[in-house]
């Protein structure tokens, strides 16, 4: 079915390409005559000789003809067509012409050289006034309003705005009714584009939205700094309108294979595009130099986190990259956005084995022998591991631990743990057995040759868990949105900008170290459903309530990213930093894990809590750290306020 199809539409194409074949050389025909039989002889009658004009008219035409055959005129589909396709035909006219004048020389004048250029310049105007008719024609009888369509502004009136434009308005099944372009650029603010007005500047915009049928905006400024896109995203969150974004690179534009590139390529805005600072970018050719020619392991490689991690390890060229994970979906899917990207290019091996079976997890060291490992393998999320400690402690702690000893005996070069903001000054299960982790890695400074390393950042955006997923699945389902505390803060990072500092601190690891990333400022999380709920064209308290639902269990008003510690240095990266610890002997850790191992045994939840409490001297209750992060901004409060009086 789908071979008869393609054999239609070839066939149809052929057709097409032969009926404006033979409208141009009717065109070339009658406008000739025409003029022939305008042109005055030298005794200023009309001319008649008609003998001198078929042969002419047959060699003007089949050079004509031959020159807009070899520059593939007749492919191009002119309701489609822009500058381009224009020129191109009259550059073929003007080589037919051309050589017409030179097969004259040659084999002899019929026709007068002044007639032959009067003609072809006439039936130019002819064949172009003729396909401007037609697409005007196509314009009229297909544009129609789209069933649920919308008024649609632009912001940007340059290169991709316009290309966006286009596409709309060949597009009348769609959504999209293109109203009017909001630009900066002086010279275009007040002149129309393509017949849309232009307003500015932008910020303008939401005084002048108001008065505008306008509920949908796109920002289609793929070339402005990441700082500028942050301004006018939060121009736009003071509007009503639902907000898209063309990404940053137009890859697909003018992609072969979809006729509607940069409409699809459309994406809702991320929160990330609000983040208050730019984009952390770190030391690629340090990373490529450290993975390159390895085998590198990653644990947890089907997670949010992982999977990202085996993208960029994959870029790096290693020799060899193992997947370990206990979900086969996780894998499945990685693993195949891996191949097809990479096919035989990447060595891929994906093994299915939890971190929590020692002898399965040697049997994979033993199979692949990785020099690096990665372990993003544990349980994230607070609230559930509140309600199950004993599994929180057997998959992070007891997981991590045997993926230490297992690093150990195989002759693993480098391990690097991915921690958690979570894991400073602890209060809930989650982020105790995380620092307990971190301990672990500090008991075997100078015992082991493997180099151990922790990375430690803040709430990942997208990440499986994450708050924004969340939010949007709310707001799309009509609200109300869910927030555990109107004064809570975090920090936030994007996916890739955790796995770029993985891998660079796997790249700096000497033995024991705590990395941390500058992230800026804290983001308040009230601050971040109002704005996803602005762009996405809602009002909140209004459209969509934000409902305080309280606080769960283990959970901080604020995280921190760093220790009390004066033991902190940066690196050659002014964005990440390195925490040193004290050392921990492993004989004390031994018995940690000792006592450990026998309150996760009994399934007391009770004694699995008190043995961390005893082993992580940071681990405090929740009500106890939000209490004294209650009174000290209260305090804080107060004296601005003072200040300020």
């Amino acid at each position: 079915m789908k071979s008869m199809g393609d054999k239609q539409k070839k066939g149809r194409h052929r057709w097409r390409q032969q009926l404006v074949l033979l409208l141009d050389l009717c065109i070339l025909l009658a406008v000739s005559m025409i003029i022939f039989r305008l042109t005055p002889d030298t005794n200023g009658t009309s001319s008649t000789d008609w003998s001198n004009l078929w042969p002419g008219l047959v060699q003007m035409g089949v050079c004509i003809l031959l020159f807009q055959l070899l520059m593939r005129t007749y492919d191009t589909l002119w309701r489609y067509a822009e500058t381009r396709e224009y020129l191109t035909l009259l550059l073929g006219m003007a080589g037919g012409t051309l050589l017409n004048l030179l097969s004259m020389h040659v084999f002899g004048q019929r026709l007068s050289r002044m007639f032959v250029c009067t003609a072809a310049a006439f039936s130019l105007l002819a064949m172009l006034a003729v396909r401007m008719l037609y697409r005007r024609y196509r314009e009229i009888v297909t544009r129609h309003t789209p069933k649920g369509g919308v008024y649609t502004g632009i912001i940007g009136a340059g290169d991709a705005g316009i290309s966006l434009l286009r596409e709309m308005q060949r597009s009348p099944e769609g959504r999209y009714l293109p109203h009017c372009f909001f630009d900066d650029d002086p010279e275009k603010i007040g002149t129309r584009i393509h017949g849309l007005p232009v307003y500015g500047p932008i910020s303008a915009l939401p005084e002048r939205i108001g008065n505008l049928p306008v509920s949908e905006l796109v920002v289609a400024m793929p070339t402005v700094s990441a700082e500028r896109r942050r301004e006018i995203l939060g121009i736009c969150t003071q509007t009503s309108c639902h907000v898209s974004v063309l990404p940053d690179r137009l890859d697909l534009l003018g992609h072969p294979n979809n006729a509607s590139p940069l409409r699809t390529s459309m994406r809702e805005v991320r929160i990330e595009d609000l983040l208050g600072r730019a984009p952390v970018q770190l030391d690629s050719a340090r990373t490529k130099a450290f993975l390159q020619g390895k085998t590198v392991m990653v644990t947890g490689g089907g997670g949010s986190i992982g999977s990202e991690l085996c993208r960029q390890i994959a870029r790096c060229q290693p020799r060899r990259l193992v997947i370990l994970e206990i979900y086969e979906n996780g894998a499945y899917d990685v693993q195949q956005e891996l191949v097809r990207r990479y096919g035989d290019a990447l060595d891929l091996r994906v093994e299915i084995a939890s971190v929590r079976d020692r002898r399965r997890l040697y049997q994979v060291f033993s199979k692949h022998r990785p020099q690096v490992v990665f372990h993003a393998a544990a349980h994230k999320h607070v609230p559930l591991m509140e309600d199950s400690p004993t599994e929180a402690v057997k998959n992070n702690i007891f997981g991590t631990w045997n993926t230490i000893c297992a690093c150990e005996t195989f002759s693993v070069e480098k391990f690097v743990l991915i921690s958690t903001d979570k894991a400073v000054n602890p209060t809930n299960v989650m982020g105790a057995t995380k620092r307990m982790c971190e301990q672990l890695l500090q008991s075997r400074k100078g015992v082991s040759r493997t180099e151990f390393a922790a990375v430690r950042f803040g709430n990942v955006l997208g990440s499986n868990g994450s708050v924004v997923p969340l939010f949007r699945r709310q707001i799309a389902a009509g609200g109300p949105v869910t927030i555990t505390d109107k004064r809570i803060i975090r920090y936030f990072m994007t996916i890739p900008e955790a796995a770029q500092l993985v891998l660079e601190a796997g790249a700096m690891a000497h033995g024991g170290e705590v990395y941390v990333l500058d992230m800026g400022e804290p983001v308040k999380i009230l601050d971040l459903a109002e704005k996803l709920i602005r762009l996405s064209g809602y009002i909140p308290y209004s459209d969509i309530d934000i409902v305080e639902i309280g606080l769960r269990p283990g959970e901080k008003l604020y995280e921190e990213l760093l220790m009390k510690s004066e033991e902190l240095s940066k690196t050659e990266n002014q964005k990440i930093f390195i925490e040193r610890q004290e050392e921990i002997s492993p004989h004390v850790m031994g018995h940690m894990l000792e006592q450990l191992k026998r309150a996760a045994d009994s399934g007391s939840a009770e004694e699995v809590r008190r043995v961390l409490h005893a082993c992580v001297k940071t681990y405090h209750s929740a009500d106890e750290v939000n209490r004294e992060a209650i009174e000290q901004m209260e305090l804080r409060t107060q004296q601005t306020a003072m200040a300020e009086g």
